[in-house]
């Protein structure tokens, strides 16, 4: 446990940013499996009405993800990684669809 006044302080203070950085680290994940599942769909019916959802999920994200870089809560590497992974997944279906 904290001994002095400033320790205490700082322990507060890195509770609440883990909380924060939970949250946000919880939401890139949440939304990075529902792109994945719209993929999945997408890949055993490809229509476009699921095309345009596939495209929508990796928008959305792509901006969470870039959003908790500028947060300083992923580096940066971490986050190309995980958008190139997601990039990745839809690379062949796009290629066999044209």
């Amino acid at each position: 446990m904290a001994n002095t006044k400033s320790a205490l302080k700082r322990a507060g203070i890195a509770e609440r940013n883990r909380l924060r950085n939970k949250s946000y680290k919880s939401a890139v994940k949440t939304l990075m499996k529902k792109y994945l599942n719209a993929v999945t769909a997408y890949t055993a019916n490809p229509t476009p009405e699921l095309n345009q959802e596939v495209q929508a999920r990796l928008s959305e994200a792509y901006a969470k993800i870039d959003k908790a870089i500028k947060r300083g809560i992923l580096h940066p590497n971490n986050g190309a990684r995980k958008k190139s992974r997601l990039a990745h997944r839809l690379k062949p279906l796009t290629q066999t669809a044209e």
